[in-house]
């Protein structure tokens, strides 16, 4: 990782003189960063290693047949080119550290709705990009890898919404890290003005190599008054990468913004989406599911600023650990003074399944305000035998009973993805399950 890395891959971009600045000032940043240190496991990680940008060989195909057999099959065997018939009112498709296909519903673009990738956008909608990009959201001295990705972001997807149009489908962006020693660095920034409405779905995958991966993303949402914006994540990562992705909200007055996670795969996850909550009874959701198993170390939360009042927000968190696998849930939740008549709730669910596995939650609450409800609760258990037996004693096999409890606990999460991604979200944990009885 040098200054020299940085510069290359502005140059390669054709990018606007402010850019390249603003990723040679994240790379001071990162430079002058220390690694957190709270404990999780980042020792395999050797930033001099990592290749930080590799070209996908193709750029922004509007129809699928354009795209080359090698990425087309593979995102076809993921069945995306299905589920955007069925389901979806547009697809953003990147390939290592670029978008190879982009499409939109020409009722969408009718209505002007902008969805394009990242690399794009800076050009074409750049005055927007340039107000929005890591400015008020995620800011490149909020940690070591913010500052990384503000120095090596490349692709993502760019979603601009008008006031008051309301997009009923959802939209996804979707990503394949095919390098061996490398990294993909995706850049999502998402603003949806005044009335309007959009449900964007991430999708995330990689095969697995033995040597270690780093996925670095940073995700940028602008809630605006009365509006709502759901976020769902589907991640598949394979068990060697680290993922370590930030992802901020900012929410006007009346807007709602809720965050929809499925941590599955990779060798280590940080990621804790967060909400800024700046205007008038503005409220957020956090549903987050993680699963870890055997090597895997899954640390997963959310954080929610209350800054205004009468603002709202409810975190649930549910987690799975197996096989030796270590879960976390870590949350902030501050409300600040003046924000009188906010509430907060925070629920932690735990369930292990063998003496080896471990679960840990570090809820942390600020509160400078009087007037306010904040409320936390945590479990942390197995599945009870009297469960098991009552199940088996209705002739049902011990693994078919530990699959239909496990299938209750995460329900509430599974249940706000649509139809599709739910079947696909219950059919990976299903694979995560196999072998865990006994």
């Amino acid at each position: 990782m040098s200054k020299q890395v940085v510069k290359e891959i502005s140059r390669r971009k054709k990018e606007p003189k402010w850019m390249l600045e603003k990723r040679l000032r994240a790379y001071e940043v990162f430079k002058q960063k220390s690694m957190p240190n709270w404990g999780v496991d980042l020792s395999g990680l050797d930033f001099n290693k990592y290749r930080y940008f590799k070209e996908p060989g193709v750029y922004r195909k509007r129809k699928w047949e354009e795209v080359p057999k090698e990425i087309k099959e593979t995102y076809e065997r993921l069945g995306i080119p299905k589920v955007e018939r069925k389901l979806l009112a547009g697809v953003g498709a990147q390939w290592d550290s670029g978008v190879v296909y982009q499409s939109l519903k020409k009722k969408l673009e009718r209505q002007g709705v902008i969805f394009c990738d990242m690399d794009e956008a800076v050009t074409k909608y750049e005055a927007m990009v340039k107000k929005s990009f890591m400015t008020k959201g995620v800011s490149m001295s909020l940690h070591k890898f913010s500052a990384l990705h503000g120095a090596v972001w490349s692709g993502g997807s760019f979603v601009y919404v008008p006031k008051g149009v309301k997009v009923k489908e959802p939209l996804q962006g979707y990503f394949w890290l095919n390098l061996k020693q490398g990294g993909q660095f995706e850049h999502t920034l998402i603003i949806v003005e005044e009335g309007g409405s959009l449900e964007f779905i991430e999708g995330c995958s990689a095969p697995s190599y033995k040597s270690g991966v780093l996925h670095a993303g940073v995700v940028e949402i602008f809630v605006g008054k009365k509006a709502k914006v759901r976020y769902s994540t589907v991640q598949n990562w394979s068990k060697n990468v680290y993922n370590l992705s930030t992802k901020r909200a900012v929410v006007e007055e009346d807007g709602v913004m809720e965050w929809v996670s499925g941590s599955l795969g990779s060798k280590v996850t940080m990621v804790y989406p967060a909400s800024i909550l700046v205007g008038k009874r503005a409220r957020a959701d956090h549903l987050n599911l993680s699963v870890a198993g055997k090597g895997q170390e899954i640390d997963t939360g959310g954080k929610v600023v209350h800054a205004a009042e009468e603002t709202t927000s409810n975190i649930v968190a549910k987690s799975i650990s197996k096989d030796g696998g270590l879960s976390s849930y870590r949350g902030l939740v501050k409300i600040l003074k003046g924000a009188k008549g906010s509430k907060t709730n925070v629920s932690c669910e735990a369930l292990i399944l063998d003496k080896n596995s471990k679960s840990y939650t570090y809820p942390h609450m600020e509160i400078a305000e009087d007037e306010v409800v904040a409320l936390h609760e945590a479990k942390t258990g197995k599945i009870a035998e009297e469960e098991l037996l009552y199940l088996q004693s209705r002739g049902i096999s011990e693994e078919e009973a530990m699959r239909m409890i496990v299938n209750g606990f995460i329900e509430p999460v599974v249940k706000q993805l649509p139809l599709e991604y739910a079947v696909e979200m219950n059919r990976l944990i299903e694979m995560e399950m196999e072998g865990s009885v006994g």
